[in-house]
C-alpha cells in the first residue's frame, strides 16, 4: 500500500504509540517497518501470535525482556574477528540469557502454537553467559575471577599502590612547608606532590605538569620514581590481560556466531510481537475473521486514536452483493470519523495488530486500500481545493482494482452542486463496474436517490439527535441521512411562519422523500434498540451455556479419574491377595510327601486359579457397591463423611451451592459431587472393612518423612501437599518433613502452607535426636 494512503488513516500515529511498548532499538525499527501484509496466510500468522502473546501477557505477566539490548554492531564487529568491548559482551549475555528465559516462559503452552514455533529456533548457550557473567562485572569492570594471572596482577598492583600511598604520605609531611596543600595527587598514572614553584628546588624529582596560574608545580620525588614506574608496568600488564580475557570471551562468541545471531533475531522479532500485544492490549483489541469474499463486519468498532472517554462504539459492515456505502448526515456528525475508523482497524488488523472491536467481527482481504480524505471543513473550500482532489480521484481510478477498498471524503465538493453531485455518481458507478469497493461520504440530496435505487449499493447515515441537537456519531446501514435543517432552524428559534415558506420553495416530491427518510429512521432506531435487547440476551445464553458444558466436561473428567484410580486400588489389593497365594503354594511344594499337605495344595490353588478368573468383575463389585445410609443435612467445611458413590470416605472442602453441588477431598483428590451422594459415617461391617482395605492399601506404601532438600520453595510446596495426602489416607499420625536448615527461606514458605492445610493438627521443630531445625515434626488430623 502507498504511504500517502497509510499517513491519510494516521496509520503512523498508530506506529508511534506501538513503538513505546518496545524495549529495545531493534524491535523499534521493526515497528517502524510494519506495514499492511499481502497474503492472507500472513496476516492470519500475524494475528494469532499477537493474540498468543497477550494470552501469556494476561496468564504469566510481563515477558523476560530484562536486559535486552541492541547488539547486531557488536556481533558483526565479533564476526569480523573483532574483540568486543565488556560493555558489548555483557549485552550479549543479557540477550542470550533473555532468549534462554523465552523458551521457558513460552514452554508447551497448547495455545502458543507460533510462538512455539518461533522460540523452537532459539538455542540455549548458558556456557556461554556464564563464561561472560564470570568475567565481567560491570559495564567496564572486569572481575578479579576472570582469570589467575589478572588476580595476581590486581593484588601486586593494590600492594604497590599502599607502598607507594605510605611513601608520598611520608613526604608530604617533610615537605609540608615547601607544598602549596598538604596533600598528593595523579597526573599520567604518577602519584605527585603540588609544590610552590618559588620552592621547586628543595623538593629533587620530576616536573609532570603545573597549575594554570604557574604558581603550583607537580614534582614527582625521585624516591618514588621507581615504584611509579611498576605500578606503571603493572597497569600496562593488567589492560594487556583485559585485552587477552575479552579477546577469548569474544572467540567463545564467534564459536556459537549462528546461534547467537538467531537468537537474537527472534528476540528482537519477540520485541515486536509483544509491542503489538501490549498496545492491542491497551485498546481492549481483539483477533478479527480475515474474509476473502470481502465483506467486513466490524462490531462496535472504535477509532484508537480518539480518547477512551470520547470515542462512540459504533457498527460498520459491508455485506455480501453490495459494493458502494454512500454515508450522508449533516457535518461533525462522524462521517469523515466513519471512514477513518474503516480503513485503520483494516490497516492495523493486516499489520498483526489486534483492533478495537468486539469478538464475531471480521476485515476484508484487501489488496490496497485507497483515501480521498481531506481535512477542510469549511465553506471556503476553493477550485484549489477541489483540483486536488479530483487528481488524487483521478489516480485512484487509474490504480484500483478488483481487491481495493477506496474511501472518498465528500465526493463532488468544492464545486457546482449539481455538477458535483453528477460527477460523484459517474465516478461511483465507473469504479462500481469493475467491482471495487467504495465507502463515500456526501451533502448531496441525489446521491441518496442514486443509492436507493442503484444495485449493489446502499445508503447510511450517522445519527443524529434533533432533541440535544447533538450528533451520536453511530452509523446507520441502510437509512439515508436526513438534513433536519427545519427541525433544528425550529428548535433554535426560528418562527413557524419562515420555517412553512421556506417549505414552499422545496419540491413536493423532494418533501415526501424526508418525511419518508424520517419514518424509515424512527423504525430503524425501535429495531435497533429490539435487535440490541436480543444480541445482548443471545450472548448471555451463549456464555452461560459454554461455562455450563466445561463444568459438565470438568465433572465426567473428574469421575472418569476416580474410577480408574479406584479400579487400579482394587487390582493392586486382589494382585497382593494372588502373591500371598503363590507364597502359600511355593511353600507347600517343598511338603509334598505328606498326602494332607498335596490336597491342600490342590485346594489352595484351586483358590489361587478362582481368585485369578473373577478378578475384574470382583473388583466392580467389591469397590463400587453403593452403600446406603443417613443422609447428610448439615454440611460444614472439613466434615468427614462417606461418598456412597464410590463407598469412600471424604473431607468437605466448600458449602453447598443452590444446586446442591460442592467440593470434598478424598486422598489426593478433589471431587465435585452432589450432597444427595454424600450419607454420615457409621461404624458397620461393611465401612469398617472398607477403611480397612483403604488402610492396607496405602500403609505400606507411604514412608514417614519426606525430604525436600534442594527444592525450590513452589515444587517442594507441590511436593509435601501430595505427600500430606497420601500419609493422612494411610492413616499415619506423625510425619517429619526435611528441610534443611540453609537460609530457613524454604522452612518458612512451608510453615505458611502448615498454617492452613486440612490435614495438619499441629508442627514443631525437631528435637536432640529428631533431626533438630532442619525438620519439621507435623501432627497429622
Amino acid at each position: 500500500m502507498k504511504e500517502k494512503n497509510l499517513n491519510k488513516l494516521e496509520f503512523h500515529k498508530i506506529k508511534e504509540r506501538v513503538k513505546s511498548y518496545a524495549v529495545s532499538s531493534p524491535g523499534k525499527e521493526g515497528i517502524d517497518a510494519l506495514s499492511p501484509l499481502s497474503a492472507a496466510a500472513e496476516i492470519e500468522r500475524a494475528l494469532e501470535e499477537t493474540k498468543e502473546a497477550l494470552s501469556l501477557l494476561e496468564e504469566k505477566g510481563s515477558a523476560p525482556f530484562e536486559g535486552v539490548y541492541d547488539v547486531r554492531n557488536a556481533i558483526a564487529y565479533i564476526g569480523k574477528g573483532g574483540t568486543a568491548s565488556a560493555e558489548s559482551l555483557l549485552k550479549i549475555a543479557n540477550v542470550m540469557k533473555s532468549a534462554r528465559h523465552f523458551k521457558d516462559y513460552v514452554g508447551k503452552e497448547e495455545h502458543a502454537f507460533h510462538l512455539k514455533n518461533l522460540v523452537y529456533g532459539i538455542s540455549p548457550l548458558k556456557q556461554l553467559e556464564n563464561a561472560i557473567y564470570h568475567a565481567i562485572v560491570g559495564d567496564q569492570e572486569i572481575s578479579d575471577q576472570a582469570s589467575d594471572a589478572l588476580l595476581k596482577i590486581r593484588r601486586s598492583l593494590r600492594d604497590k599502590t599502599g607502598s607507594v600511598k605510605d611513601k608520598i604520605q611520608s613526604l608530604v609531611r617533610e615537605n609540608e612547608k615547601y607544598l602549596q596543600d598538604s596533600i598528593f595527587t595523579v597526573r599520567g598514572d604518577r602519584y605527585v606532590i603540588p609544590v610552590k614553584a618559588e620552592h621547586k628546588g628543595q623538593v629533587k624529582g620530576l616536573i609532570h605538569d603545573q597549575s594554570a596560574s604557574g604558581a603550583t608545580l607537580f614534582i614527582e620525588p625521585m624516591s618514588l620514581v621507581n615504584l611509579n614506574n611498576e605500578i606503571k608496568e603493572l597497569m600496562l600488564k593488567e589492560k594487556a590481560e583485559i585485552e587477552r580475557i575479552l579477546m577469548e570471551l569474544s572467540g567463545k562468541v564467534e564459536m556459537d556466531l549462528e546461534a547467537v545471531k538467531r537468537n537474537a533475531s527472534i528476540i528482537y522479532e519477540l520485541d515486536v510481537i509483544f509491542a503489538r500485544a501490549k498496545y492491542s492490549s491497551r485498546i481492549e483489541g481483539t483477533k478479527p475473521e480475515v474474509r476473502e469474499d470481502l465483506t467486513f463486519n466490524l462490531k462496535d468498532a472504535r477509532h484508537p486514536l480518539i480518547p477512551d472517554r470520547e470515542v462512540v462504539p459504533s457498527t460498520i459492515y459491508m455485506e455480501d452483493g453490495i459494493t458502494t456505502i454512500v454515508i450522508t448526515g449533516p457535518n461533525t456528525g462522524g462521517k469523515t470519523v466513519t471512514l477513518k475508523t474503516v480503513g485503520l482497524l483494516h490497516i492495523m488488523a493486516m499489520s498483526g495488530i489486534l483492533i478495537p472491536v468486539t469478538d464475531g467481527s471480521s476485515i476484508g482481504h484487501f489488496r490496497d486500500i485507497y483515501a480521498d480524505i481531506g481535512d477542510e471543513q469549511s465553506i471556503e473550500q476553493s477550485l484549489s481545493t477541489f483540483s486536488s482532489h479530483m487528481t488524487n480521484i483521478v489516480s485512484i481510478i487509474k490504480e484500483a482494482d478488483e481487491r481495493s477498498l477506496v474511501l472518498f471524503d465528500e465526493l463532488g465538493a468544492g464545486t457546482d452542486p449539481t455538477e458535483g453531485a453528477a460527477l460523484a455518481m459517474a465516478i461511483l458507478e465507473t469504479l462500481k463496474e469493475r467491482g471495487i469497493r467504495i465507502l463515500a461520504t456526501t451533502h448531496y440530496s441525489e446521491l441518496k436517490a442514486y443509492a436507493l435505487k442503484s444495485d449493489k449499493t446502499v445508503n447510511a447515515s450517522v445519527e443524529f439527535n434533533v432533541e440535544t441537537l447533538r450528533p451520536t456519531y453511530r452509523l446507520l446501514i441502510g437509512v439515508p441521512g436526513k438534513s433536519n435543517a427545519f427541525l433544528i432552524s425550529k428548535r433554535l428559534g426560528l418562527h413557524d411562519d419562515i420555517i412553512e415558506r421556506s417549505r414552499a420553495f422545496i419540491d413536493r416530491e423532494a418533501l415526501k422523500f424526508e418525511e419518508l427518510i424520517e419514518s424509515l429512521e424512527k423504525s430503524r432506531r425501535d429495531a435497533s434498540k429490539d435487535a440490541r435487547h436480543a444480541e445482548n440476551i443471545k450472548r448471555e445464553l451463549l456464555s452461560k451455556e459454554e461455562e455450563l458444558n466445561r463444568k459438565l466436561e470438568r465433572i465426567d473428567e473428574i469421575r472418569e479419574k476416580a474410577m480408574r484410580d479406584a479400579k487400579a486400588e482394587g487390582r493392586k489389593y486382589l494382585e497382593e491377595a494372588k502373591v500371598k497365594a503363590d507364597e502359600i503354594l511355593k511353600q507347600l511344594r517343598d511338603l509334598e510327601s505328606s498326602v494332607e499337605l498335596k490336597d491342600s495344595r490342590r485346594s489352595l490353588q484351586e483358590i489361587r486359579d478362582h481368585l485369578k478368573k473373577n478378578m475384574d468383575s470382583t473388583q466392580q463389585k467389591d469397590l463400587f457397591e453403593k452403600v446406603e445410609g443417613k443422609e447428610i443435612t448439615e454440611f460444614k467445611e472439613g466434615q468427614e463423611v462417606l461418598l456412597s458413590t464410590l463407598n469412600q470416605k471424604v473431607s468437605i472442602l466448600t458449602l453447598p451451592d443452590a444446586k446442591g453441588d460442592l467440593m470434598v477431598q478424598a486422598g489426593i483428590m478433589k471431587l465435585s459431587v452432589n450432597k444427595k451422594d454424600l450419607v454420615e459415617i457409621r461404624e458397620d461391617k461393611k465401612q469398617k472393612k472398607i477403611a480397612k482395605r483403604e488402610a492396607r492399601l496405602n500403609l505400606k506404601q507411604v514412608s514417614i518423612s519426606c525430604d525436600v532438600r534442594g527444592q525450590d520453595a513452589l515444587e517442594a510446596e507441590h511436593i509435601v501437599d501430595m505427600y500430606l495426602d497420601e500419609a493422612s489416607m494411610a492413616g499415619l499420625n506423625e510425619v517429619t518433613i526435611i528441610h534443611g536448615m540453609g537460609t530457613g527461606i524454604l522452612k518458612e514458605h512451608l510453615w505458611d502452607m502448615f498454617r492452613h492445610h486440612p490435614h495438619v493438627k499441629k508442627y514443631r521443630l525437631g528435637e536432640y535426636g529428631e533431626g533438630g531445625k532442619g525438620v519439621t515434626i507435623i501432627t497429622l488430623k
